[in-house]
């Protein structure tokens, strides 16, 4: 299988405290792979070095065979990104900030199919202000896919969203990957993770801790649910009984 993300012995301090420390990861064309672990553990410096946003202190780094600090032209084009938290200015339509997202890029997928496909296509002419939190969260999704991308990364794709519009979301995640999309992204629901994800990192203090499937996370630890074995491995229940 083709490799779209190669990653090798990535490295990157701030002020001399180690924020990753030789993080490898490797996903395939098609592949919905999860960058997991507790706050402040990494994942947001390996994203930016993965993208080039910040550049790394050693290691190497390729999406779709181009280094994504030299090639940045070209792979803008084939690349979408989805942050949590972005900012857009208040007075501004749905439909104006994709046609603006849109505009961008040589080609682009019709943004009123994918709203349609994300549920918002009663939204096309509301201001971006005036959404809930979990609608917000839909249409960074469809901004991300509407350059046509091989390649997305995906921050914590529905926080905010409810039951029903978390399963429409995973849904729609699920036939992007049969399309043959790549797909990088980061959560804290383990169902989410279960249910989407090929391949996992449990990153912790910059560290990787565990690569593979979720199977064989839960099979090399002591417990039987996903959920478990990621708090066993990170620590983290350990900590909030503590703070308890």
């Amino acid at each position: 299988m083709e490799t779209t993300i190669e990653v090798k012995k990535l490295c990157k301090s701030y002020n001399k405290v180690k924020a990753i420390e030789n993080v490898d990861i490797s996903v395939c064309r098609g592949e919905v792979f999860g960058l997991l672990g507790a706050n402040g553990a990494g994942k947001s410096t390996t994203i930016e070095c993965i993208l080039g946003t910040k550049k790394q202190d050693s290691g190497i780094v390729s999406i779709l065979g181009m280094n994504p600090q030299k090639d940045r032209k070209k792979l803008f084009e084939k690349v979408g990104v989805q942050f949590q938290e972005a900012n857009y200015q208040d007075k501004i339509r749905v439909s104006e900030l994709c046609e603006v997202t849109a505009s961008l890029y040589k080609t682009s997928l019709n943004y009123v199919t994918l709203l349609k496909q994300f549920g918002l296509s009663d939204k096309l002419k509301s201001f971006v202000s005036e959404l809930s939190g979990g609608q917000k969260q839909r249409l960074f999704i469809v901004l991300a896919l509407i350059p046509n991308p091989e390649v997305v990364f995906l921050d914590e794709l529905t926080t905010g969203l409810d039951a029903k519009a978390r399963r429409d979301v995973w849904k729609s995640i699920s036939s992007l990957k049969e399309k043959g999309l790549t797909i990088l992204l980061t959560s804290h629901f383990m169902d989410e993770v279960e249910e989407l994800c090929d391949k996992i990192m449990i990153l912790k203090s910059g560290k990787s801790i565990f690569y593979g499937t979720v199977q064989e996370a839960i099979a090399a630890s002591p417990y039987e649910k996903f959920e478990d074995a990621y708090l066993w491995y990170t620590d983290e229940e350990e900590k909030g009984n503590e703070s308890i």
